[in-house]
């Protein structure tokens, strides 16, 4: 069961998934798991920044791949507000249930790990991190349910929150869209690992800071 549910989760970074829901579910389907990966605490594996890219290479005319009558304006104006409101839906369920979540067991589709680390990432940055979190897998989704924990103010995070969905969504799109008239486009899967090794960085190098920091106490 676990192999199966590891198996799938691993699916939706795949390119051929991402054709198959633009070809199937189109704007709707994106639209909707743009909106759970920011606004579900249960979304943190849907593949945001890689999708992103995907729907900007096929939707350029110019790529083999692109899907009739599809617009990338479209996607831009839906999966912009999908970001945005998906993070109010975070922010509110921090501000009315942050202490049961807190105290929450962890389950398969749930760590208090990430959103520990979330915490931390928004206690040392601030505001900055309603912006910089919309490029960091995980933390883009945690970040706002903490915000509302810690009764940011809403009228503050709002305006921060707009800029850094229209700015994730629309750089994104756009790398994608001229990526989807250039040889790179026929290796998407590539540009696919390099899009994620990127956005997870700034993960991976805090725990490395926290792991020599941790055996530096050791040693003190």
């Amino acid at each position: 069961m676990i192999h199966e549910l590891l198996a799938w989760v691993k699916s939706l970074h795949d390119p051929a998934t991402f054709q198959l829901w633009l070809s199937t579910g189109g704007i709707v389907l994106v639209t909707a798991i743009i909106f759970a990966e920011t606004g579900l605490l249960a979304g943190f594996f849907l593949p945001g920044d890689s999708l992103l890219i995907t729907v900007g290479v096929l939707n350029n005319p110019a790529n083999p791949n692109h899907i009739p009558g599809s617009s990338i304006l479209h996607y831009a104006i839906a999966l912009t507000l999908a970001a945005i409101i998906g993070d109010q839906l975070g922010y509110w369920l921090g501000r009315k249930t942050g202490d049961i979540v807190f105290s929450r067991q962890d389950s398969f589709f749930f760590k208090k790990k990430h959103l520990n680390r979330a915490k931390g990432f928004y206690d040392r940055y601030g505001i900055a991190a309603i912006i910089a979190c919309r490029f960091i897998p995980i933390f883009r989704t945690f970040v706002p349910f903490v915000a509302g924990v810690a009764k940011m103010d809403y009228p503050r995070f709002l305006r921060w929150d707009i800029l850094g969905g229209f700015v994730w969504i629309n750089s994104l799109l756009t790398v994608g869209y001229f990526l989807g008239q250039t040889e790179l486009a026929n290796r998407l899967d590539k540009v696919i690992v390099i899009v994620i090794f990127v956005s997870v960085l700034p993960i991976v190098i805090g725990a490395a800071k926290r792991a020599i920091q941790g055996g530096q106490h050791e040693h003190s």
